[in-house]
């Protein structure tokens, strides 16, 4: 694992400018957005947000002409950290611009960049991830789903689960078995783009604890896929993913889900002199900190054209642990009962964020698989 080169994190010239003007458009767009609703910005949809964001050009920042603006990674990452500082709902057009569009770039061909980057840039065409299974658990090179050849294209039978807003996304790219059984492990995986709304596709949201139902069950029956819907090489699904991966566990989301709440908490102790808090808020405050810098500096590798596998998942499993902290931290200096109904904004924000942290740890991989991962990259099993 190479060493997180802090040096790379030298912001471009300008970015105070633009992060200003990030700052402008939420406070004119989401002026009024309540402090509860802003502590769901990850999982809050709202496709009329994200169409404003692709109309500012907010999207596919880093993507080349004619798709995006080539702008540089870090100042993509401006615009997301101030997105999620905010609150913002950035839900809908999250998962397409964050993983299905670079994917797409790098491995698509010209003809599903051409149709699909559109979109995704536009903030009016999303996509969900189709990698978890019912049974596969954290394993996902176990999964079941498969495709067999038919004439021009491929016929999809299985399940897919933990799909997030698949029942408002426009597609899936979904990782599935084009050869070989589970034996070959990683062997025989290809993935394929899915358009959710052809026919044979059942989709079925889950209601987690909170009430809301963000994740499905998707089952395909006999669903037929194009040969140009093949993303990449047939059977090298898993190299694909595992690249796909490194996009989504070393952004700013992996440690500003909880942001929200640790601003309510400081809100609402800046004017004390409680020491117990100053402590356990400074505490809070370096860790902030400590994940920024390393997560800034795996942006700059990612601009560079280098996968920094190894460094975004330490920094996704470190972003979980102090996510899950902050809700402890903030039950135990203000002793007052969660409730996401008719609590104050402080109890309904706090609610929310000690229900939705759970699954902190499982989204983007558990952590036990994170930690493995981990220890493999550094030579240790």
């Amino acid at each position: 694992m190479q060493a997180f080169n802090l040096d790379l994190c030298d912001l471009p010239p300008g970015v105070d400018v633009l992060r200003e003007e990030v700052r402008s458009f939420l406070f004119e767009t989401l002026g009024s957005y309540s402090k509860p609703n802003r502590a769901r910005s990850w999982s809050a949809f709202d496709a009329d947000f994200s169409g404003r964001l692709g109309d500012r050009g907010w999207l596919g920042m880093t993507w080349p002409e004619p798709y995006g603006s080539s702008r540089s990674a870090l100042e993509r990452y401006i615009v997301i950290e101030e997105l999620l500082a905010f609150g913002a709902p950035v839900a809908a057009h999250w998962i397409g611009e964050r993983q299905s569009g670079p994917l797409l770039l790098r491995f698509g061909s010209d003809k599903q960049q051409e149709k699909l980057l559109p979109g995704i840039a536009s903030g009016k065409s999303f996509f969900c991830i189709g990698m978890s299974e019912p049974n596969s658990g954290s394993d996902l090179a176990s999964i079941n789903t498969h495709a067999k050849r038919d004439n021009d294209g491929w016929v999809v039978n299985g399940q897919k689960i933990w799909t997030t807003y698949a029942q408002k996304c426009h597609y899936m790219i979904a990782l599935v078995r084009t050869s070989g059984s589970v034996k070959d492990r990683h062997d025989g995986l290809s993935q394929l783009i899915i358009n959710l709304r052809d026919p044979g596709i059942t989709i079925s949201p889950i209601r987690n604890m909170i009430g809301d139902k963000e994740f499905n069950e998707v089952k395909f029956d006999n669903v037929f896929v194009s040969d140009s819907m093949l993303v990449g090489e047939e059977g090298n699904g898993w190299q694909q993913v595992i690249a796909e991966l490194a996009f989504e566990r070393s952004g700013p989301d992996r440690f500003l889900s909880a942001y929200r709440l640790m601003v309510e908490l400081i809100r609402m102790f800046h004017k004390t002199e409680d020491k117990h808090a100053e402590v356990a808020i400074g505490r809070l405050t370096a860790h902030l900190v400590t994940l920024r810098q390393m997560s800034l500096a795996v942006a700059a590798v990612l601009e560079t054209g280098e996968q920094p596998t190894i460094e975004a998942t330490v920094i996704k499993d470190l972003g979980v642990a102090f996510e899950q902290l902050i809700p402890e931290i903030a039950h135990d200096l203000i002793n007052v009962a969660p409730n996401i109904l008719h609590g104050s904004d402080y109890e309904k924000s706090l609610a929310y964020i000690q229900q939705a942290c759970v699954s902190f740890s499982l989204r983007g991989g558990t952590t036990e698989i994170l930690r493995s991962v981990i220890a493999r990259g550094l030579g240790l099993r």
